[in-house]
């Protein structure tokens, strides 16, 4: 299996990732009719992301938490969606690439995924 080293690498695993998202029932309609997602957009934002976290290149800026803010507004984010998106994540991860990065891309998706849907809920609360 290949490892996950290179900046295509990220674009190829982040493009098969989301092609499963939008078209998964239980978070999809999130990324299709709640937020109605600029692709061309979201993808190359993806890409910086996980380059940054990954490789620790320095080529995203922005603030991924407040992004999800506007819409836990519209319609609740809850931690049963964030374990779906990790779960979905994994799945492609292990089904496409093997070793150090694609562990640790695992783990960095589950930490982000546990702490937004902690914050998504306390953002309900009040």
């Amino acid at each position: 299996m290949k490892k996950l080293e290179t900046r295509q690498d990220i674009e190829d695993l982040v493009n098969l990732f989301y092609d499963k998202v939008q078209n998964d029932d239980k978070i999809g309609f999130f990324f299709n009719d709640v937020a109605k997602v600029d692709w061309a957009h979201h993808l190359p934002k993806m890409y910086s992301f996980w380059e940054t976290l990954l490789f620790g290149q320095i080529s995203y800026k922005g603030n991924p938490m407040a992004m999800h803010f506007p819409i836990n507004d519209k319609v609740p984010l809850e931690k049963a969606h964030f374990a779906h998106w990790v779960k979905l994540w994994t799945e492609t991860v292990e089904e496409n690439f093997a070793g150090e990065m694609a562990e640790l891309a695992i783990y960095k998706a589950t930490n982000i995924a546990n702490l937004m849907g902690y914050k998504m809920e306390m953002a309900r609360r009040f």
